[in-house]
């Protein structure tokens, strides 16, 4: 017993050498199974579950946002005597230097050379007239004739406000300001809106009953240079059914 006492009982600065030895081998042991569980994170982070280093993969480059998209995001709005980056959208092939050059010339953004260049292929023949109320307050323009073919009702509300008017699809009008300002007026069928300005109430355009899906224009409504010539047919309005039936052309006026 006295033996197997004096065998345990050792040098105390053995056992400082010891214990310090043992205090170092626990803290490299926890250093590594801290660091092992630092990668372990690192590798699950990086979305692979390892355990060891993994190589950072280098992040792909976004692809380009469409130019429509360019277009949207930029702040300012490219300058209107240079080509937008909607062009790049377009395959126009060999005519890409010729759009370009129609661009830079009339000084138009990508849209509206789109817009003269549809106007003038799709209203062959026609012109744009403009016009308005009398206090400004209602301004619209639309595509018809130099020509004019004006049509003079003698219907109730006709006769007494003395409605002239010619005859164009709901495509070829555009109304540019105004739509606060008018106001509309309805009666018997309430098939015709009577629009007319708040302000100054003057009718430049109203839909007439003959032709819903259209607008009836005042002629003299219109701003000058633009009217060639006007010839006017008087419709039997007060007898409406009858003369409807017995015109061949009016009620297909508003169509394209």
């Amino acid at each position: 017993m006295r033996r197997t006492r004096s065998a345990v009982t050792t040098d105390p600065r053995e056992q400082r050498r010891s214990g310090a030895s043992g205090s170092l081998a626990g803290g490299e042991s926890r250093a590594r199974r801290s660091g092992s569980r630092a990668w372990a994170g690192a590798g699950a982070g990086a979305g692979g579950g390892a355990t060891g280093p993994q190589r950072s993969a280098k992040p792909r480059p976004k692809p380009p946002l469409p130019p429509r998209a360019q277009e949207a995001a930029s702040e300012e709005p490219p300058p209107a005597d240079t080509p937008t980056a909607s062009v790049s959208a377009l395959d126009l092939g060999e005519q890409r230097e010729r759009w370009e050059t129609f661009q830079k010339r009339q000084r138009l953004s990508f849209e509206g050379a789109a817009k003269l260049l549809l106007d003038t292929f799709e209203y062959q023949g026609l012109v744009k007239h403009t016009g308005g109320c009398h206090c400004g307050a209602v301004r619209f323009e639309v595509w018809a004739s130099a020509d004019l073919h004006i049509f003079d009702c003698n219907c109730s509300i006709c006769k007494k406000k003395q409605n002239r008017h010619f005859i164009v699809p709901a495509s070829r009008f555009k109304l540019l300001k105004g739509a606060e300002s008018i106001t509309t007026y309805t009666f018997n069928t309430h098939k015709a809106q009577h629009t007319f300005c708040k302000r100054c109430g003057v009718q430049s355009f109203y839909t007439p009953r003959s032709n819903p899906g259209g607008f009836g224009i005042a002629p003299h409504c219109l701003d000058e240079g633009t009217v060639r010539s006007v010839v006017t047919e008087e419709f039997n309005g007060s007898d409406w059914e009858r003369a409807m039936k017995e015109h061949k052309t009016i009620k297909n006026m508003s169509k394209e």
